[in-house]
């Protein structure tokens, strides 16, 4: 019995994980489907705003004190945590949600990357490039991806891999607190901005629970999963199923939005997260990758 509690308990934080990723792709769904309404400037705003009141009741921001060393790399957490959701969102109202998944897994997967300078690490960067290849529309329309929202999408990988630096420098201190602070930062910039973009849009009060719906699935639900499965889940463990995330995205997109992809795409997503897979698996043990999910 007690073997079979000690199984049960270490599968645990995997199956919590797993539901963590869910939720954040079902929000994104949940999010998609409304871009007809208030277009995706208006839904990045209501995430944001419901986001951070959100974190602001759990961890209390205005509680902390960050010293000037600090105090850049939290103006670049916040700004990049805002153009992260913001581009992320733009790219998903254009593209499938598995394709923009995918190409904003380039991030954090470039981080990681760019951390080793082994041989093995090369075959990573091949696969990952292989796959942007026939996800980006190179060529002759290769795989037939928007390409406004294929950038928008690297874009907000890109936001992505700074929102991963500095946030190491800028929660030195105050650890996952500090998301809260950052996401104060982004809303005072961009939900000003997407409710500004789509002020010609029709507004009705039935959007409001919706919107805390998807600020609740995306952010606060899934948040608080991942750092309870971090704490219990070796991070090459963590960062290995948390490769999976393109895969369940493209998932979601087919159950909730009727996506579906074609071979060469499903291959080139493959080849992404085989690359991020492998990059996690080879990484050595010393090496400090911190990786949050807030997309």
């Amino acid at each position: 019995m007690s073997g079979m509690l000690r199984k049960s308990s270490a599968w645990m934080p995997v199956c919590v994980l797993i539901i963590s990723m869910l939720s954040i792709q079902s929000g994104a769904s949940l999010a998609k489907s409304l871009f007809p309404l208030i277009g995706a400037p208006g839904v990045t705003a209501l995430r944001l705003a419901f986001g951070t009141l959100i974190l602001a009741v759990i961890f209390k921001p205005w509680r902390l004190r960050f010293v000037k060393e600090q105090r850049l790399p939290l103006l670049f957490y916040g700004l990049s945590l805002g153009a992260m959701n913001y581009m992320f969102y733009l790219s998903i109202q254009r593209i499938p949600l598995g394709i923009a998944v995918a190409l904003e897994f380039t991030g954090p997967l470039a981080v990681a990357l760019f951390a080793s300078r082994r041989a093995v690490d090369f075959i990573w960067v091949i696969l990952a490039v292989l796959g942007l290849w026939f996800l980006l529309p190179l060529g002759q329309d290769v795989a037939h991806v928007d390409l406004t929202g294929a950038l928008l999408a690297l874009g907000a990988g890109a936001g992505w891999a700074i929102y991963i630096l500095s946030g190491q420098r800028a929660g030195a201190e105050h650890g996952p607190a500090t998301v809260a602070m950052g996401s104060l930062i982004a809303a005072v910039i961009f939900v000003p901005l997407g409710v500004f973009q789509s002020i010609d849009v029709s507004w009705h009060w039935s959007i409001l629970p919706l919107g805390l719906a998807i600020a609740v699935l995306s952010t606060a639900l899934p948040y608080s999963l991942e750092m309870l499965a971090l704490t219990r889940l070796p991070t090459r463990t963590f960062g290995t199923l948390m490769s999976l995330e393109p895969g369940l995205a493209a998932i979601s997109g087919m159950i909730f939005l009727g996506e579906t992809l074609t071979a060469t795409q499903t291959l080139a997503l493959a080849a992404i997260i085989a690359a991020s897979m492998g990059s996690t698996l080879t990484m050595r043990r010393d090496t400090k990758i911190q990786k949050v999910d807030v997309s």
